[in-house]
């Protein structure tokens, strides 16, 4: 991937940097780089600072933490695509005597498995994984400190289970499944689990002076899964690529739809904050942008990665700090200046190539109990149901080939919209999952549940 500082406009350029200098300034971060995405290459790239004496490059690694996380689950839905299991079913199906099977696979890559938030013993991200050689170290006694399924609870030992699950189902290390079946695919051939140079160092910075403490970094073993992984901001941008448009030869763009779906029930700050977390992915609203992605944190390093979905712009941010910078906020910021500076151009329309009559005379006006709505057919092949009012339930629906047409979205995901018709071939009314709708406001000559009163609509007499 080549990247091309020509291809955004100067006053974008700066502001970009003035962005990610004023986080590395106030931030008090030894270094921070930065990369933004857009249609499908790497546009942009920004460094502060340096690395033992040298302007860091998009080429220069950092410890990424929990967007570890992302490919671990990657992996999971590999797994699942091939048929090897079920996210609905237990882990102690395919690895029993862990003490927590209970939880469902699916449970897991969403935080819901009701699992503690980190493993006994002493600091797993600042001390040797040979300190926990075995499942049994990272868990404890494996017992559930919420019901499952019921409530997030973000848990690296979850993940560390995972990466244990994975390498059971594929009989190899996590680290050779990894490599061979998400980082070669994709190219991204300087994402390790171990650093390899150019690489930063981590550091502490001390809260109330400008000095530095260097923080260890250590092999996290079993819990490897959970948060080992080192990369760069040019092969975080090429993952970014992947993770808004798919690769078959690693997962379909349908499968990652699915992973950045809300998968997690919201906790109260949760809402306030507008975030979710989905199948390994993190998800939250900012300046009014669905952002997906996921944050990262290990002693010494911070890092993000984050797609604005609509824009289509994804921003990577990673530093070697312990604290004191918000790189999931530089990362939306970043996302926000392309997006706003320089807005994606809308694909031309276009007619579609050839329309079904019998589809054709369904579009048009319709009513919901009184309640007006249109039906559409779009270029794209699908039908679209929405309110005349602006406000209230929306969906697309794609054809089933047999003249019925599924859900693809909202409260009607799923549900079945057919055209029901009466014995002479024409229309009576569209039926959506019960929800009956017709041509004029409780049509009296069509089938509306509990029938239509005779004496018709009337004033106040």
């Amino acid at each position: 991937m080549t990247t091309s500082q020509e291809e955004l406009l100067p006053g974008t350029r700066r502001a970009l940097l003035h962005r990610i200098a004023t986080a590395q300034a106030e931030g008090r971060a030894p270094s921070l780089v930065a990369a933004v995405v857009r249609d499908g290459r790497a546009l942009w790239h920004g460094a502060r600072t340096s690395v033992d004496g040298h302007g860091p490059d998009e080429n220069v690694q950092y410890r990424i933490g929990s967007i570890t996380k992302t490919f671990t689950a990657v992996l999971v839905l590999r797994l699942r695509d091939e048929g090897l299991l079920d996210l609905a079913e237990a882990l102690e199906k395919h690895l029993p005597g862990t003490g927590a099977g209970e939880a469902t696979v699916a449970e897991l890559l969403a935080h819901t498995g009701g699992l503690a938030a980190e493993s006994p013993g002493p600091w797993w991200e600042r001390t040797p994984g040979s300190l926990r050689p075995e499942l049994a170290d990272v868990l404890g006694d494996g017992t559930a400190l919420h019901p499952t399924g019921r409530r997030y609870h973000y848990s690296n030992p979850g993940y560390a289970l995972l990466g244990a699950l994975v390498e059971e189902l594929r009989g190899a290390p996590w680290e050779e499944v990894l490599r061979r079946e998400v980082l070669e695919p994709l190219g991204l051939a300087r994402t390790s689990v171990r650093p390899q140079a150019p690489a930063a160092g981590g550091w502490a910075v001390h809260p109330w002076a400008d000095v530095m403490l260097p923080e260890p970094a250590e092999d996290f073993g079993r819990m490897a899964a959970a948060g080992q992984l080192w990369s760069t901001t040019a092969d975080l941008a090429r993952f970014a690529v992947f993770l808004a448009r798919g690769d078959e030869r690693v997962l379909s763009a349908e499968t990652l739809r699915e992973m950045s779906t809300p998968a997690a029930p919201a906790g109260p700050s949760d809402v306030v904050d507008g975030a979710a977390y989905g199948l390994g992915l993190q998800i939250q609203h900012r300046d009014g942008r669905l952002l997906v992605g996921h944050s990262g944190s290990v002693p010494g390093f911070l890092a993000t990665l984050t797609l604005g979905v609509a824009d289509d712009v994804a921003a990577v941010v990673l530093a070697n700090c312990t604290g004191g910078l918000m790189t999931s906020q530089v990362a939306a910021d970043l996302v926000r200046i392309v997006a706003e500076a320089e807005p994606r151009m809308p694909e031309p329309w276009r007619p579609l190539r050839e329309v079904d009559p019998s589809v054709l005379a369904l579009a048009g006006q319709w009513y919901w109990g009184a309640s007006p709505c249109a039906l559409r057919v779009t270029a794209d092949g699908l039908v679209c149901l929405e309110p005349l009012s602006g406000a209230g339930r929306r969906s697309r629906f794609r054809p089933n080939g047999d003249g019925t047409w599924t859900g693809l979205e909202g409260y009607y995901a799923g549900e079945l919209l057919r055209a029901v018709r009466r014995p002479d071939g024409t229309v009576d009314h569209l039926d959506l999952g019960s929800f009956v709708f017709t041509r004029q406001p409780y049509d009296e000559g069509a089938a509306v549940p509990g029938g239509v009163d005779p004496q018709g609509w009337r004033g106040i007499g």
